[in-house]
């Protein structure tokens, strides 16, 4: 016969053991809806539909990059070079247009490069050892520098006529084509992550690289993989974001990648790899965008707004640390 008692152990065990594994996404989704509730009580139109969507539309390449970030960051590698990538793709794509290329074959052309750049970033990390936070930094550079001579500076418009310009300023069901994006890609991310052998080995590379590679398994293969989908996940959200704009520019995704790691670590994954949730990523995304959002709502001048994240973040990073210390100890 089980006693009360014992049922209460098992119950707390339980707790504990979930707590232990997902402290931090219970405890950034905790603070989103803080931010939802405190925002929506100061500010009139934060909880409106509109609001809301327009929210979501607006970091949906954060959202998109993010997901694919969490993957490299698992492996415990980096990649300085999203916001870049992000720029040259929306560049390029504004500029195959004007030359009268086939939208088509523009929007494959821009995802090609994409993967090309992560192909790069790959290659010198995993194949070459080349530690990936030299290699991603040294992309930025060139990357950026490229989309800057690409169009001498100047923004490049894109004609919102074809097919491609839906993915900017269309809707689905009444919600913002981008916004789907994001979130197929979310939920796909999250299965791959999850259920799938690939999701094991990005884990394993960044918590045992040598055993994964005794177990036959090519962890060069694996971590240049994270890079590609990576790269081509900067390319499309360069392409969100031009066509939300109706142009393309150089000087778009400055500090993208910086928001971008943010809201990765931030969800609860490990920045020196081994541990990685796409939930997290994507509340740490969401959490982001609706403090900022909040923020301009209740009038508070654009130059505290990185100060009070700052802040924010400082505050939530370390209360994660030590609830994540708290019950890994517990267990």
């Amino acid at each position: 016969m089980i006693t009360n008692d014992r049922v209460v152990t098992t119950r707390s065990a339980r707790t504990h053991a979930f707590l232990g594994t997902h402290i931090q996404t219970v405890a950034i989704g905790a603070m989103l809806l803080v931010v939802l509730v405190v925002f929506a009580a100061t500010a009139d139109t934060f909880g409106s539909v509109e609001n809301v969507l327009s929210v979501l539309r607006q970091n949906s390449p954060a959202l998109i990059v993010a997901v694919l970030m969490t993957f490299v960051i698992t492996t415990g590698g980096i990649d300085l070079s999203v916001g870049s990538v992000l720029a040259l793709s929306g560049a390029l794509l504004g500029i195959l247009i004007s030359a009268g290329i086939d939208p088509t074959l523009s929007f494959l052309a821009v995802l090609l490069l994409g993967a090309v750049v992560g192909a790069v970033n790959g290659w010198f990390s995993h194949y070459q050892g080349i530690p990936a936070f030299i290699v991603t930094l040294a992309m930025l550079g060139i990357i950026r520098g490229t989309a800057l001579r690409a169009t001498d500076g100047y923004s490049i418009s894109i004609p919102k006529d074809s097919w491609v310009g839906f993915l900017g300023q269309g809707r689905i069901a009444g919600v913002p084509a981008q916004a789907v994006i994001a979130i197929v890609v979310a939920v796909v991310g999250w299965v791959v992550f999850t259920k799938t052998p690939f999701g094991q080995y990005v884990t394993g590379l960044g918590s045992n690289r040598e055993s994964l590679r005794r177990a036959g398994v090519n962890v060069r293969l694996v971590g240049f993989t994270v890079f590609v989908l990576v790269g081509v996940a900067a390319a499309l959200a360069g392409v969100l974001v031009a066509m939300r704009l109706g142009s393309g520019s150089a000087n778009q995704g400055v500090n993208f990648e910086l928001a971008v790691i943010t809201a990765v670590v931030l969800g609860g994954t490990n920045l020196f790899g081994g541990r990685g949730t796409v939930l997290g990523t994507v509340l740490g995304v969401l959490t982001l965008g609706f403090i900022e959002n909040g923020l301009q709502l209740a009038h508070v001048s654009p130059f505290y707004v990185q100060i009070v994240q700052g802040a924010i973040l400082l505050a939530a990073i370390l209360a994660n640390a030590k609830l994540f210390s708290r019950f890994t100890v517990a267990r």
